[in-house]
């Protein structure tokens, strides 16, 4: 926020919008593609954690990273099904990347530009 200038406040404030309506319909707007960059980013690292699968998982419900986890152990390992479930974790978080890719490029190009 430190980068939009503040002669966008000011004009909004000449022409009489209050703190509310400066933030919804001219600062919002500009922060959009930085928002959704840190939810994508959010969202795999919470996708990924399995730290907190493992804690607080129940034994009916688990989550994909907890279930991967235990296709491995110290004496046997199932290579036949590890890839493919590896596979099918990777679905969701690719799926969410680009179906938000214009948000997140945007998100990353916003302040190396001048204009």
């Amino acid at each position: 926020m430190k980068e939009i200038p503040g002669s966008l406040i000011e004009a909004a404030r000449v022409d009489g919008a209050g703190h509310v309506k400066i933030f919804m319909q001219v600062l919002l707007p500009l922060l959009i593609p930085a928002i959704v960059s840190f939810a994508i980013f959010q969202f795999l690292w919470v996708w990924n954690d399995l730290l907190v699968g493992l804690t607080f998982s129940g034994e009916n419900t688990r989550p994909i990273t907890v279930g991967i986890q235990g296709l491995t152990t110290a004496f046997q390992s199932s290579a036949d099904i590890l890839p493919a479930a590896a596979i099918i974790a990777m679905l969701v978080p690719l799926g969410v990347f680009l179906s938000l890719q214009r948000f997140f490029v945007r998100g990353l190009l916003a302040g190396s530009v001048k204009g």
